[in-house]
């Protein structure tokens, strides 16, 4: 028999037992889906973040708490508690530097806040004056908080464009309402303008406060969580940054660099270092969908040796007319490659189809949500599906090949 001779008799072996084959399939239909909405959720998320990073400005430096090198981001960003970096910090770089014309620092807390009768969920955010500058946002209505309201704790508020809404169901002016933020009140100043989803969050879901008020009243700490300062000019960026570490060793009584404890990062640096960490996230979870094609390879190894059993009068009336080893190693070969190419193709179909849907879904939520469908994982699911195919049915098809036609023959 031929090869295309063999491929239609898979085909018709297929088509006999739908359901059997359905269920040989399915280990590789769910792996190499997986593999395809892994890489094209993955390229999203990423491209999420990377909008968002960009869309700050090449003139934005990030100060966080903790060491970190060259390769990788600081502790602080992965969760651990450090407590290094200090809202004076920021104030002495701002004022003592030429080219460093804001700084905005951030603390952050979730909290259930009360206004009368209604209540939500919501995040307040501790932050001081040049916020608005750095973060280039603006006040809807009402006015940001100054200087002066962080000298003396001021419990004073500016809510989100959400926030608003929700408390008040946009029939009572907000400014000059009192809400409840833990125990205390807090007087509303102003109503922020509509700002989107920023970097997975919901920035008009917020509600912002002097950073010291946030310390002391409701958080009970005397540091920030990081902090980004604003540059005059790109240009000035990398002299801004070195001049960032070499006054925050002086600050901090670091003389060995080795031992900062702190992190000044650029935008450009930020954007490198997350694209590594999220490309080898995106290999490793690919590397653990890949699992299920291991599994489905064992289940059509497992049905292909049933087959040869089924089928042993076939194999020893084929080989009684002529058929020789290598034609019935063949056969079986073709067949669970058939097999298997078929559930890589069913699979990445889906894997396509989920993957749009979360785009669509992703950007109906708000997000900036880039669709990538990888064409280099579309090949690869293709190719590994079909060689999983061949090498786990080799066994069955050695088994076959190696059938003695007499036995065979009388097999009942």
């Amino acid at each position: 028999m031929n090869l295309l001779e063999n491929i239609k008799t898979a085909w018709a072996i297929i088509g006999h037992n739908k359901a059997r084959s359905f269920l040989t399939m399915l280990g590789i239909i769910i792996g190499v889906m997986s593999v395809v909405i892994i890489i094209s959720v993955g390229a999203g998320a990423q491209s999420l973040i990377l909008n968002q990073i960009k869309s700050m400005g090449s003139n934005l430096v990030g100060v966080l708490p903790g060491k970190s090198d060259d390769n990788g981001p600081p502790a602080s960003a992965m969760g651990i508690l450090i407590t290094s970096l200090k809202y004076d910090d920021i104030q002495t770089l701002v004022k003592e530097s030429d080219h460093i014309t804001a700084g905005s620092v951030y603390v952050k807390g979730a909290e259930t806040v009360a206004w009368e009768f209604n209540k939500i969920d919501t995040t307040f955010v501790g932050t001081n004056a040049d916020y608005v500058i750095v973060e280039e946002a603006d006040v809807a209505s009402g006015h940001f908080f100054t200087q002066a309201d962080e000298k003396s704790n001021a419990t004073v508020a500016v809510i989100g464009s959400e926030v608003a809404d929700e408390l008040f169901n946009g029939g009572i002016t907000p400014i000059g309402q009192k809400i409840k933020i833990k125990k205390t009140n807090f007087t509303i100043i102003g109503v922020m303008a509509k700002r989107g989803v920023s970097g997975f969050e919901n920035q008009d879901n917020q509600i912002f406060i002097p950073v010291t008020t946030a310390q002391k009243m409701l958080l009970g700490i005397n540091y920030v969580s990081f902090a980004r300062i604003k540059i005059d000019d790109a240009v000035n960026v990398e002299s801004s940054m070195e001049y960032a570490r070499l006054r925050l060793r002086e600050l901090h009584n670091i003389d060995d660099p080795n031992n900062d404890d702190f992190s000044v990062r650029s935008m450009a640096q930020g954007l490198e270092v997350f694209t590594t960490v999220t490309n080898a996230l995106r290999l490793f979870l690919a590397s653990v969908a890949s699992i299920a094609l291991i599994v489905g390879g064992i289940g059509i190894m497992n049905i292909m040796l049933a087959a040869v059993t089924e089928r042993t009068r076939e194999i020893g009336l084929r080989k009684a007319l002529g058929a020789k080893n290598i034609n019935i190693m063949s056969q079986f070969l073709i067949e669970t490659s058939t097999i298997t190419f078929l559930g890589g193709a069913i699979g990445i179909v889906m894997g396509v189809l989920i993957s749009i849907l979360v785009a669509l879904i992703a950007r109906q939520l708000g997000y900036d949500w880039d669709l990538s469908i990888s064409i280099f994982g579309i090949i690869l699911a293709t190719v590994v599906s079909v060689g999983v195919g061949l090498l786990f049915g080799l066994v069955p098809a050695r088994r076959a090949s190696v059938l003695d036609p007499i036995e065979a023959l009388r097999y009942e």
